[in-house]
């Protein structure tokens, strides 16, 4: 008899969990891009800095920054800041740069890093990879299978890795533009800038890629 209320028991508390779970996966609002000059960058409506703490520590999600650790374009001059001197509490860096070039930057921030890249656009608007392992690196730092959130400095790079991962078959559906990290103002901020006006880097939890150890698609 006691076997018997044991086995109930743990089947309730199964039923609860996954219940919750699948609550948990559910309860994301589909991305729907906001009005205005944010939504030129794609910026979400719903899920954005002034509601992203709301949805951080997801299991079914992960969150990437897009951001260099030192921008060669001066952010500076359009109200940001070309350092990373924060982020969000867990969000992982990789840097878009990296990823490809970034074109359409506003003329007075200059020029972003120009060096090599895992993927190039053809002239057929498509994007080729530029090593063999270009496509496995990706979709290691964006699992198909996750809900993506994307952040950066004030959007414009989140946006373009949308822009990346949907030309190559990721799911729109599951990937969020939140905006930018200088307009956050949430609870979860880790500052990398410290008092002595330098950066503590090492707080930072970054993707560098290493180009020297890839193969190069011939």
């Amino acid at each position: 008899m006691k076997k018997t209320k044991y086995i109930l028991l743990l089947i309730v508390v199964s039923l609860l969990l996954v219940g919750c779970t699948n609550k948990k996966v559910s309860d994301l609002p589909k991305p729907e891009v906001t009005g205005g000059q944010r939504g030129e960058l794609g910026i979400d409506k719903n899920i954005n800095e002034e509601t992203i703490d709301k949805y951080l520590g997801r299991t079914d999600s992960v969150y990437r920054d897009m951001r260099m650790l030192e921008d060669p374009a001066s952010y500076e001059k359009i109200g940001g800041d070309r350092y990373l001197s924060g982020f969000v509490n867990g969000f992982e860096i990789v840097p878009l740069p990296y990823l490809i070039e970034v074109t359409g930057l506003p003329e007075a921030v200059g020029n972003t890093y120009a060096g090599k890249t895992l993927f190039k656009m053809d002239r057929n608007g498509k994007y080729q990879p530029m090593y063999e392992e270009s496509m496995a690196i990706l979709e290691y730092l964006f699992p198909k299978d996750k809900n993506i959130f994307l952040m950066c400095g004030g959007g414009g790079y989140a946006g373009m890795t949308k822009g990346l991962l949907v030309s190559l078959g990721w799911d729109e559906n599951n990937i969020y533009n939140v905006g930018g990290f200088w307009y956050y103002e949430g609870k979860n901020k880790v500052e990398v800038k410290n008092d002595k006006g330098t950066y503590d880097f090492w707080k930072v939890p970054y993707h560098n890629i290493d180009f020297k150890t890839l193969t190069e698609v011939k």
